[in-house]
């Protein structure tokens, strides 16, 4: 797989507050050698969500959808601690946080939620068909989470001072200023002019849509890194982007029985799967 000239890549923060406007929607978009993002949030309650995502995608082919909530296969309730989860908590979670689990309250909340916006998206726009192995649809749809994309792009992550609740954004922030995300952007798409300035993007939500529009380009380049089994993947930067600290964790926690698969447009999936 490889990118057009032009194209479009969606990138949904999943929320669930009906106060706050907590969601959000990116749209990445690149055309004529330069790219461009639009971000609006939303809150979770109709018909605001549904006109918001509605918006995000009209009169726009999608190459990727990725939202940063629990998806699997068929978009139903997954209701359990999936292996995505524990593959991104033993050993890496201590140094760079850890997704939630889906079988918590929250997590099923968040699971609701990004099925509804899943749904919405794959019943309204044109999304390109599926042609990764790890997709959560017969159209091409995938399962981001930004704290760990930005985290394991990070030299060595126990310098950078965060707490729980500032982790994804400071990470955002080391990236914006040392040019991580920039070089994403010029590995998938060089010579394409970035508009506008990453480190103008200050809003938490914003942010992590913006990351999960990262995500849907690196599915869309067909050239990633994914985690997880039948109960869904959770998609991570490409292989030459995770430093080697956290590329071994990766591969010592595969030997808990989750698979860890890399993509990349010029080789067939290669699979770690090793028996609990």
């Amino acid at each position: 797989m490889s990118l057009p000239a032009s194209g479009s890549v969606l990138g949904v923060d999943v929320g669930y507050s009906p106060k706050r406007k907590s969601s959000a929607v990116c749209r990445l978009s690149w055309q004529d050698g330069s790219l461009a993002w639009s971000i609006s949030r939303f809150r979770h309650i109709e018909p605001e969500w549904r006109e918001a995502l509605a918006a995000s995608v009209a009169d726009r082919r999608i190459l990727c959808a990725a939202f940063d909530g629990p998806l699997r296969c068929g978009f139903d309730e997954i209701g359990r601690y999936r292996r995505a989860e524990q593959m991104l908590t033993r050993e890496l979670g201590r140094k760079i946080g850890k997704p939630g689990q889906s079988s918590t309250p929250v997590g099923r909340r968040l699971n609701g939620a990004a099925n509804l916006y899943a749904r919405s998206i794959a019943g309204r726009a044109e999304i390109a068909p599926a042609r990764h192995e790890h997709a959560s649809d017969n159209a091409s749809i995938a399962e981001a989470f930004p704290s760990t994309f930005l985290g394991v792009m990070l030299p060595w992550p126990t310098g950078v001072a965060v707490t729980r609740g500032t982790r994804s954004d400071i990470f955002f922030q080391r990236h914006a200023e040392t040019g991580g995300l920039q070089a994403l952007i010029d590995f998938f798409l060089p010579g394409c002019r970035t508009m506008t300035a990453w480190d103008t993007v200050t809003n938490h939500d914003d942010r992590a849509a913006l990351v999960c529009a990262l995500t849907a380009l690196c599915v869309a380049a067909g050239d990633y890194v994914a985690v997880g089994d039948q109960d869904g993947w959770i998609v991570l930067p490409p292989r030459q982007f995770i430093q080697a600290w956290a590329w071994n964790d990766l591969v010592e926690n595969a030997a808990g029985g989750a698979c860890l698969a890399t993509v990349s447009p010029c080789q067939a999936q290669a699979a770690r799967r090793v028996s609990p």
